[in-house]
């Protein structure tokens, strides 16, 4: 797991491929909503769908005010409390 983006509204972690479990087959994806206190888990196509999604992104050299815009397609699906463990 490494965290792959940081910023004041949202924080993007990296989960790598764990052909163990089928949801992290192909890695995935957590977005948390720091202001909603609200995550959302991305895994299997969901996960390939966002990291394409995210490489176009990146080679446009988004600045972080776009980065975050685009997070924020993702916050009506946050049905997840943020929780700490």
């Amino acid at each position: 797991m490494q965290m792959i983006y940081n910023s004041d509204n949202y924080c993007i972690v990296e989960f790598g491929a764990d052909v163990e479990h089928a949801t992290l087959a192909s890695g995935g994806y957590e977005i948390v909503d720091k202001n909603l206190k609200r995550e959302i888990f991305l895994g299997g196509l969901m996960a390939e769908t966002f990291r394409a999604d995210v490489t176009r992104l990146i080679e446009s050299e988004p600045s972080v005010e776009e980065v975050d815009e685009f997070l924020g397609k993702f916050d009506t699906v946050m049905n997840n409390p943020l929780v700490m463990h």
